[in-house]
């Protein structure tokens, strides 16, 4: 799953600890969701999109592929 993790954290100004303890993961684990190693629970990325004041379809983009239809 693509995301914006990364550009939205600098816009504020937060480290990835900060984001973080803004919603509950470590800094690993911000780590990993950013450089799209871990895919977030649906828990997870509601809080980060609260966090940010975004809907998840901001930050995050499903890498799908689509067949055309026949």
């Amino acid at each position: 799953m693509h995301n914006r993790l990364r550009v939205l954290r600098a816009e504020r100004g937060w480290s990835q600890a900060e984001l973080g303890e803004r919603i509950g993961v470590s800094r690993q684990a911000v780590n990993a969701i950013e450089t799209e190693k871990h895919d977030p629970s649906l828990l997870l990325a509601f809080k980060i999109a609260l966090a940010f004041g975004q809907p998840i379809e901001a930050i995050f983009e499903p890498n799908l592929k689509v067949e055309e239809s026949r």
